[in-house]
């Protein structure tokens, strides 16, 4: 999840914005003059073991979490352990999760519920009726859940982080050796050299701002941050990518089990938030999980301050931070995964 899910929480509301875009166009990936780690250097056109993945999420609020989560189940090259909720109502996130996985094929895939936490100024679960809907299951608890399977797969795991990282914390203070035995952690965080998106323009923040998932609990931000798991951050400076308007009918128009959900919850989340284009902040974090070219990262030491603010310091680099992204290729990428989607079990799955 990210502020501007629900804008009114820190921020104020922007005008909507109506996007156009030319013809999409294929764009050479540039070079950076930095060598990421041996796991990060593969191409998407190389094939390699799967990647075990857990994906910890706010869904239900903004609209990104689910279409990041469509994206996992596209990704050959991920192996979804489990799917863990965060923050506030997360017995009902698990419910919108449950619902999505059972109409996608997908129902083997456990689901855990996080710590059920609440702040002022937390974004509204905008898609709770559809989520209502979806199966009354009993879940195990998240924070048991991801440090049950870091024991099973030490040094294995990549966690997906798409929310605030209360289940994190709590895992790391519960059993921090345990958890210091993720592969890495990817996560839709923090905000760097860049701000806010205000009317369909990115700019250079005036000052230092509080990105929603870090802002709603900071403390277990600056827990993460500081525990010496390999941390991927993709922050709002490489974020903010617009599905306009053209993409979704695209993506609506489709027919898939996916791709109707997809359209449901949509329409939810328009008509209770007064958004029409979502931005795609959650999805970059799982696209450059599949896909490390999706957006390049450079090593940079990041702190978290007591005001949520996320510090680039001097000194040795702590993170990997993405902090420009290019929207044509991401889209290719992303469209191309999800409109090739085919539900497991079906003949014509290239899986």
């Amino acid at each position: 999840m990210n502020m501007v899910k629900n804008p009114s929480a820190l921020y104020p509301q922007p005008g909507l914005v109506k996007w156009r875009v030319a013809a999409l166009a294929l764009i050479a990936s540039i070079p950076l003059n930095i060598t990421a780690p041996a796991q990060e250097r593969a191409s998407s056109g190389t094939p390699t073991q799967q990647q075990l993945v857990i994906i910890d999420t706010d869904i239900g609020d903004d609209i990104d979490d689910v279409l990041a989560l469509g994206l996992a189940l596209s990704s050959p090259e991920l192996k979804v352990l489990g799917v863990t909720t965060a923050w506030g109502n997360t017995s009902l996130r698990a419910r919108l999760v449950d619902r999505f996985l059972s109409d996608t094929g997908n129902v083997q895939i456990p689901v855990g519920v996080g710590i059920p936490k609440h702040k002022q100024g937390e974004g509204a679960f905008s898609q709770a009726r559809w989520a209502e809907r979806g199966p009354d299951k009993q879940h195990q608890a998240a924070v048991d859940f991801i440090l049950q399977q870091i024991r099973l797969h030490p040094g294995e795991i990549t966690l997906v982080e798409l929310g605030p990282m209360t289940n994190l914390g709590a895992a790391l203070e519960s059993d921090p050796d345990t958890f210091r035995k993720l592969k890495r952690i990817v996560a839709m965080c923090g905000a760097v050299r860049k701000g806010y998106d205000r009317y369909g323009l990115l700019f250079d923040s005036p000052a230092p701002v509080p990105e929603y998932n870090i802002a709603m609990d900071i403390e277990a931000a600056r827990k993460v941050f500081e525990s010496r798991v390999p941390l991927y951050v993709m922050p709002l400076d490489s974020t903010q990518l617009k599905l306009d308007e053209l993409k979704r009918e695209q993506l609506f128009a489709h027919g898939s089990a996916m791709t109707d959900d997809f359209t449901l919850l949509y329409h939810e989340w328009s008509a209770q938030t007064g958004q029409q284009t979502p931005t795609m902040f959650d999805v970059m974090a799982v696209a450059y999980a599949v896909d490390p070219n999706i957006c390049p990262v450079t090593p940079v030491h990041l702190s978290v301050g007591l005001d949520g603010v996320t510090h680039e310091e001097a000194g040795k680099p702590n993170t990997w931070v993405c902090l420009h992204s290019s929207s044509d290729p991401f889209f290719q990428f992303y469209l191309g995964r999800i409109l090739h989607w085919t539900e497991p079990g079906d003949p014509s799955s290239a899986k």
